[in-house]
């Protein structure tokens, strides 16, 4: 036999010896660990809810047997999270069940999750430049008829849509070649129409900021087709906006120490206002122990305001009369209502994200 020959034998036999040893191998390997076990399952990335038990602060002070309806005798103001520079613009996502809203100087948008707790979702949210400083973050939010998010970015001046890669698309950002102010808050009815103001506060003189290019502090509307309507110049510090449940009337808050008012006016058909009318003064509220003018505002179901004001939430029926405040013993920036069923309001309070359960559910829920 050659010696070639030879080798073949030797390597084969050596193949076959191998082989049945891992034959072996796997056999012993099988029955240690029978039966098998199920497949891990893949790791989720949506966050985890845990039962958690928020600490209490403030008060509910009812001026009115009908705020038993709206808010139980028993609800509690709970303090859902603090630490935060000025907190405002909070909005509900249904979809994915949290909250968002907004830090102003922080420039950070944060979201909260029921037993999550919050964390910062968007950096930056309402300036995009570069300078150190160079503007402040967002303000009002909201979501579009797609579910989208949008913000009142003070930093840069403009309505921006957050788009699902991350960037900003512009809605608006120009009246008549001049830039906005800074637009503060904001709110779609049902067609889509976009309403919003537009005061001076992204400004850091206000009213004489160098920077400030137009004569007057606006209300607007932001037509579907992308149209811009100066729905009323006559207010010096229009701020929160709200609808009411048919759309019909346009409610103002206007932030003004002096006149510390919101207004209420009628929506024409071709989305115009008029018959505009003082809806509830608050000027004569504000005290030492009770900080706040008129900010951000939402309407219930049936109508009634809950409007942030001198001492934390006033709540407003629908003819104006005052039933109560929701007292936080904090400056209050703004409110909105979510959860599951649209019947907890969420108030941003200075540093403080707070919540209070209702028997009413906000507008659209």
């Amino acid at each position: 036999m050659k010696m070639q020959s030879i080798c073949s034998l030797v390597a084969l036999s050596c193949a076959l010896l191998l082989s049945n040893a891992a034959l072996l191998l796997a056999q012993q390997h099988a029955v240690e660990n029978w039966p098998p076990s199920a497949p891990k399952p893949a790791k989720k990335e949506k966050e985890k809810a845990v039962p958690h038990e928020y600490p209490k602060m403030g008060s509910i002070e009812r001026l009115d047997p009908a705020l038993d309806a709206l808010i139980p005798p028993d609800a509690q103001i709970e303090k859902l999270a603090e630490g935060f520079e000025w907190s405002e613009g909070p909005v509900w996502d249904r979809r994915n069940d949290c909250l968002y809203f907004s830090d102003v100087p922080r420039n950070v948008v944060f979201k909260w999750v029921q037993g999550v707790g919050t964390r910062e979702f968007l950096l930056p949210s309402g300036y995009t430049g570069t300078a150190p400083g160079g503007g402040q973050g967002s303000n009002g939010l909201v979501l579009d008829l797609g579910g989208r998010l949008v913000l009142c970015q003070h930093g840069d001046r403009r309505v921006a849509r957050l788009e699902k890669n991350g960037q900003f698309t512009t809605l608006i950002e120009y009246h008549k070649f001049r830039r906005l102010n800074s637009p503060n808050d904001l709110v779609y009815d049902a067609e889509g129409n976009l309403f919003f103001t537009d005061p001076p506060y992204g400004l850091a003189k206000l009213n004489d900021d160098p920077a400030k290019e137009l004569m007057f502090n606006g209300v607007y509307r932001l037509a579907r087709n992308g149209t811009l309507t100066v729905l009323t110049k006559e207010l010096t510090f229009p701020n929160g906006i709200g609808l009411s449940p048919d759309d019909k009337t346009l409610y103002v808050a206007v932030s003004d120490a002096k006149r510390a008012i919101i207004m209420a006016y009628d929506v024409q058909t071709d989305g115009t206002i008029a018959n505009g009318r003082v809806f509830f003064d608050a000027t004569s509220l504000a005290s030492p122990e009770r900080k706040g003018v008129p900010d951000g505002l939402k309407v219930d179901k049936s109508g009634n305001l809950f409007a942030t004001g001198a001492g934390g939430v006033l709540v407003l029926s629908p003819d104006g009369k005052h039933l109560g405040t929701i007292l936080t013993g904090q400056a209050t920036a703004n409110c909105a209502f979510g959860g599951a069923d649209g019947s907890t309001l969420y108030m941003t309070a200075h540093m403080i994200l707070c919540r209070v359960r209702t028997s009413t559910k906000g507008k659209g829920f």
